[in-house]
């Protein structure tokens, strides 16, 4: 035992991922698994533009669920930037609403929700909802003042974009799928070029009569075949078995996959070049992936986290990939809409896979 604690101790490396990652993963977790929905991109279209619209647009902003953003200043460009992703959700008051309050009659307030996250869509109309019954009753208590007969003057008329049953399968399993591919790439990639070097095959291979960059473009492109064919084989499960609708281009979907797979196997490399063993190479791809896949949205909404973890997920080639998979198969959005994430995604994939070949390559000589 006092042989085992001493041989640990020496690990450095062991002793930073048994001590320094739970911590870390608690941190990161605690903060962005979060039940809890908070700024929301809000566009409100005020028609009536008199007191009670007013009052209306800031009970949504008072509580911090919601912040207001740009609405386009028209119908048609509101419901164009939520069903681009800019906005969350949208709000449009009617021209007639003071009339209408004023002679107790119920006024239509129009509002549009994002529904492809179900979770936080739905969260969002019973905030709405609850917002609106608040202003009924205050309503009502001036009604009765005056001698009305109170009624539910003001009536949301909710619609949600996408995904109308909030079916949370739709926003999962596409998360599952980037997350999915993440991890197997990673571990595959950094398995096979490990087991090259504890066999010692590696060495082998060098005294053959190629090149490191040979070498590592026959571990690469095979691997790439294979994960695209993993690819298929998820979006047929997530389009067959969870029913998730394919709105978009095909071919725009496999090239951001193939993308993805690149990053995914660029940091293979890296652990394989870093690490000495396979027990370090795994130990260190948990370290990696899990913050790598929390930040990235696929689990929980980037909404929901604090404005910090906001900010750090930028770092993280994993989000763009699952945003570039979400808008193209649940919106069916184009490169025109979707084309910075893209950009991002494909210099993730490159810088990173340059740099982790050049330390390999490294270590090869």
């Amino acid at each position: 035992m006092r042989k085992e604690l001493q041989q640990i101790f020496r690990d450095k490396q062991l002793m930073f991922l048994l001590f320094f990652m739970p911590i870390l993963q608690i941190f990161i977790y605690g903060f962005a698994l979060s039940p809890e929905v908070e700024h929301l991109r809000l566009g409100v279209i005020d028609q009536s533009n008199g007191i009670i619209s007013r009052d209306l647009t800031a009970d949504l902003l008072v509580n911090g669920v919601f912040d207001l953003s740009p609405s386009g200043g028209t119908e048609a460009a509101l419901s164009r930037r939520v069903q681009d992703g800019k906005l969350d959700a949208g709000v449009v008051i009617p021209p007639d609403m003071e009339r209408l309050v004023k002679a107790n009659r119920t006024a239509r307030v129009q509002v549009l929700l994002d529904g492809v996250d179900a979770n936080t869509a739905g969260i969002a109309n019973g905030y709405i909802n609850q917002i609106v019954n608040s202003a009924n009753r205050q309503l009502a208590v001036s009604a009765n003042r005056s001698g009305q007969v109170p009624v539910q003057v003001v009536s949301p008329q909710i619609s949600f974009a996408y995904n109308p049953g909030l079916i949370s399968s739709w926003f999962f399993v596409p998360g599952v799928i980037a997350l999915v591919l993440n991890l197997v790439s990673t571990l595959v990639s950094s398995a096979a070029l490990v087991r090259e070097k504890d066999s010692g095959t590696l060495e082998q291979l060098l005294m053959t009569p190629v090149n490191s960059h040979q070498i590592l473009l026959a571990k690469v492109v095979p691997l790439s075949m294979l994960l695209m064919l993993t690819v298929f084989v998820a979006l047929g499960v997530a389009t067959l078995v969870f029913h998730v609708p394919f709105r978009g281009n095909f071919f725009l979907f496999l090239f951001v996959s193939f993308m993805a797979i690149l990053v995914g196997i660029s940091i293979g490399i890296a652990l394989a070049a870093y690490s000495q063993n396979q027990r370090q190479s795994l130990l260190t791809s948990f370290f990696i992936n899990l913050p790598v896949i929390q930040l990235s949205g696929a689990i929980a909404p980037l909404e929901s986290m604090p404005e910090f973890f906001q900010w750090l997920s930028i770092l993280d080639p994993l989000r763009y990939y699952v945003t570039c998979v979400r808008c193209i198969v649940l919106k069916g959005v184009g490169l025109e809409e979707i084309w910075p994430n893209v950009l991002a995604l494909a210099a993730y994939a490159f810088v990173l896979l340059a740099l982790s070949s050049s330390r390999f390559r490294k270590q090869l000589k």
